[in-house]
């Protein structure tokens, strides 16, 4: 059995989908962080089976739309003195910007780097987003599926 510490005060992003945990633990820089992190793969979930957890000794700013962004089902403990004082619950944002970058070579935000690659969500049933310059559908997750065109 895996024991981590509890923490003192800090974050613990929870629910993650299983195998997601590293890419957002490289999203937020905790691989070069100077302060203690921990990432737990695989671990057992009565809900999906198996999840990720990272568990953060530190306060820090988060884009919570980027985590809804990449699973809706994540949730965020703010811990203080060893104890859950906040609970944030992901939902899909309505918006994102330069998450992802649009896989359409035909899109200016391909050929042009000043311009900002934002998707606008079209369908939360099914958590596709349309690329605002040229219609490219893409699925909400990891690494945006590209789902089609308009």
């Amino acid at each position: 059995m895996l024991n981590v510490d509890t923490i003192k005060n800090g974050l613990v992003i929870d629910h993650i989908r299983a195998g997601s945990g590293w890419r957002i633990f490289q999203w937020l820089g905790l691989d070069k962080a100077p302060f203690c992190s921990a990432l737990i793969m695989n671990a057992p979930s009565k809900k999906s089976g198996k999840k990720d957890i990272i568990k953060i000794e530190n306060v820090m700013d988060i884009d919570f739309s980027v985590l809804g962004f990449i699973d809706p089902n994540i949730s965020v403990n703010v811990i203080k003195n060893e104890e859950i004082v906040r609970k944030i619950k992901m939902e899909l944002p309505t918006r994102v910007t330069n998450v992802f970058r649009c896989k359409n070579p035909r899109c200016i935000t391909g050929t042009e780097h000043y311009v900002d690659s934002t998707f606008i969500l079209v369908d939360k049933a099914h958590a596709l987003y349309r690329c605002e310059y040229c219609d490219t559908l893409y699925k909400a997750g990891e690494d945006g599926q590209q789902a089609g065109t308009l």
